[in-house]
């Protein structure tokens, strides 16, 4: 074989695993965002019947955490969550939160980065998703809240729309209250077993929290940060944290999350797809 052949079919096989990619990906991923129109169409016809919300924010975690710490660990626990049920996706993060007042600042708008919206418009924005998630021939939406301050804003929310008596027996939004609880009275509880005591897990960017951070994407922690003693606006004292601990917390939410949706009463998709496709 010549070289000029050896390069053109060299090229051609480049060629080739660069238009399989794309494909390949949309195939495997759960994340809503990376599907095209089409490919979403197609796995709801099929049968992906949920689709998880979660809901971070974007707040002061003090000086070893990023700001987008929810985010990205909701996410992360979201696409493991998916994963596990099967016939589920996973919605773009909700990064926008009630944090505090704005002018004059309360909670964590004290500290450079957060940023908040008021509670209204954050269940609107949660309402108006159930129902586009519904418009598509969704049976349910779960709303996965990593943080404590909305958890009665998601439930109004989810309240709100399952009162929508056109769809009440073919689709509802759950407000998965067992996914904070894990994350938070759960993990804590386990922490004690192991000899860590209440002050040292905290309640906001302690042991805990950066654990879980941790484990779940470790870019979110500024380890070098660690080597001080926590400062403002931290509940906790998290420089004993590690990778490791956060993961059996990461473990406990999933499969909390996970059975819970499964106990979840049986919904008439049938309806549901029906009621859908007459609105096409």
């Amino acid at each position: 074989m010549s070289e000029a052949s050896r390069r053109v079919g060299c090229a051609a096989w480049m060629f080739a695993v660069l238009l399989a990619l794309p494909a390949r990906a949309g195939a495997e991923t759960v994340f809503l965002e990376e599907l095209t129109s089409t490919e979403l169409r197609a796995r709801i016809d099929r049968g992906t019947t949920t689709v998880l919300l979660p809901i971070g924010g974007t707040e002061q975690n003090g000086a070893h955490l990023t700001l987008g710490k929810h985010n990205q660990r909701s996410r992360v626990l979201a696409a493991r969550i998916a994963e596990r049920l099967g016939h589920a996706v996973v919605a773009p993060v909700i990064a926008y939160v009630p944090e505090g007042a704005i002018d004059p600042p309360s909670q964590h708008m004290r500290w450079t980065g957060t940023i908040s919206v008021p509670e209204p418009v954050f269940e609107a924005t949660l309402e108006a998703a159930a129902r586009s998630f519904r418009q598509h021939g969704f049976a349910q939406v779960v709303l996965l809240g990593d943080h404590g301050g909305y958890q009665g804003a998601m439930q109004r929310a989810a309240d709100r729309v399952n009162r929508d008596a056109s769809s009440r027996r073919s689709f509802r939004v759950v407000a998965l209250r067992q996914y904070y609880h894990a994350a938070t009275t759960d993990f804590a509880a386990m922490l004690r077993a192991d000899g860590y005591g209440d002050a040292e897990i905290g309640q906001h960017a302690g042991l805990a929290d950066t654990a879980l951070a941790w484990a779940a994407d470790a870019s979110l922690v500024r380890a070098q940060a660690l080597a001080a003693p926590p400062g403002d606006g931290v509940s906790g004292d998290p420089r004993r944290a590690t990778a490791a601990l956060g993961a059996r917390g990461l473990d406990h939410i999933v499969e909390t999350s996970v059975s819970a949706i499964r106990r979840l009463p049986a919904l008439d998709t049938a309806t549901q797809r029906t009621q859908q496709r007459g609105t096409r």
